[in-house]
């Protein structure tokens, strides 16, 4: 699924705020403004959460060194993104102006960056591996940053070397150097970046597991507080208090009947009527780590052919779960899932269940690897990803379930309780 989780939860809260804000939102009906109650009985989660280390990073960093020895690779280039918070917790704004960090396979790494933004960048830079001894090449508005990078990579006798970009790198960045660098070969830096991050240590893991438990709970807390004549931005609102109550930022696209059946919704004012699905999808951020879940739930009683669909989803989660263990390809991940659903008269391939099953997560909402026919990558423990068959009925209503699950040694563990069932969506009376 082709969308940004970071970009919809920012512009998600610019539109929570504004409806918290208006006389008539579900938040500010009373004259008190106080939540509904069950989102009010939340409790912050926030001291649970445990920062990432510098000796972590330091640890990350040598991986990456390993991998590259492993890729044939010289070094890798990095710009602002996730990929340079996991190794060196800066969070650098993407620009036309270049910074960037070059880790060489051997020797200390290198940064190039904005002459008047050097002592942000080293106020940053000290906060994680790099200390207050980090090598940093400035360049001004007049001068060219690729020439920087071009002359730390010489000096490291790199000049015919191999430099991996890592995949979020934008063209004009590669290219300019490329021209700086015409004998530096130019190549892809995800198997190390993709390398290191798609096994997570158990630190991760605690901290996606607390996201996700964060994000269940406040998904609950809504539904519980949910009355027939609110709009979808109403239960957004909600879901993102409920976040908020908890101590982290979180929200979820919502979508009301007909429209959940578009896995990705529609922007048109919806409203929740008795007997009407709804579907919600969304994440929180705990430290940087992401949970990505959503729980079909109706208002009041579902129909038969409701409860049938939700139970042959239910069905092929489980299916996934139990085919996924160290050394099994991600194609029959989803191939496991798609099974049921095609046996089930809801085939065949993507003609009702309209997605690959899963990607992976870990600080993107969407990372690699995927859980998609054609992937032949073997699953290895600590990998970490999403779970979501869905069943989509054009013209009436869609189901989709989806937790997170992290390979073990001997199969695969979900983060979150599978949801038992449209009548107690939740596991509770």
């Amino acid at each position: 699924m082709k969308f940004s989780r970071r970009h919809f939860l920012e512009t998600a809260g610019i539109a929570t705020a504004f409806t918290l804000a208006q006389p008539g939102s579900v938040i500010a009906q009373s004259k008190d403004s106080k939540l509904p109650e069950p989102i009010a009985k939340l409790k912050s989660r926030k001291a649970e959460a445990k920062p990432i280390t510098t000796s972590e990073r330091e640890q990350r960093m040598e991986q990456a060194r390993q991998l590259m020895a492993e890729n044939k690779l010289d070094a890798i280039m990095i710009t602002g993104g996730t990929s340079l918070v996991y190794f060196t917790n800066i969070r650098w704004w993407m620009s036309e102006r270049l910074f960037a960090i070059i880790v060489p396979a051997k020797g200390n790494p290198f940064y190039v960056c904005p002459a008047f933004e050097e002592d942000r960048a080293r106020e940053q830079i000290a906060s994680g591996p790099g200390g207050n001894n980090a090598e940093v090449r400035t360049w001004n508005e007049d001068e060219s940053p690729y020439q920087r990078i071009a002359e730390g990579l010489k000096e490291r006798k790199l000049s015919a070397g191999t430099l991996g970009m890592e995949e979020t790198v934008r063209y004009v960045f590669s290219e300019g150097l490329g021209k700086a660098a015409p004998g530096v070969r130019i190549t892809s830096a995800t198997p190390v970046t993709a390398g290191c991050r798609m096994i997570k240590s158990q630190h991760e893991l605690q901290l996606m597991k607390l996201a996700n438990e964060v994000t269940l709970a406040a998904y609950e807390a809504a539904y519980l507080s949910t009355k027939e004549g609110m709009t979808q931005n109403d239960f957004g609102a909600m879901v993102q208090a409920a976040h908020a109550q908890q101590g982290f930022p979180g929200g979820a696209s919502i979508q009301v009947g007909e429209n959940s059946a578009l896995p990705h919704g529609s922007a048109k004012p919806q409203v929740i009527r008795e007997g009407t699905i709804l579907l919600m999808d969304g994440s929180c951020s705990v430290e940087g780590y992401e949970s990505d879940i959503s729980r079909t739930v109706v208002l009041g009683k579902p129909t038969d052919k409701m409860k049938q669909v939700f139970e042959i989803v239910h069905k092929a989660q489980s299916a996934a779960l139990a085919a996924a263990k160290p050394g099994v390809q991600c194609q029959a991940v989803d191939a496991a899932a798609r099974k049921v659903i095609t046996d089930a008269g809801y085939g065949p391939d993507y003609k009702h269940f309209t997605h690959r099953l899963g990607h992976g997560i870990g600080m993107d909402g969407h990372e690699w690897p995927y859980l998609v026919r054609g992937n032949t990558q073997l699953l290895v423990p600590n990998m970490t990803f999403s779970d979501e068959p869905g069943i989509y009925i054009r013209g009436e209503f869609g189901v989709r379930l989806e937790d997170d699950m992290h390979i073990t040694e001997n199969g695969a563990e979900l983060f979150t309780p599978q949801s038992p069932s449209l009548e107690q969506p939740f596991g509770k009376s």
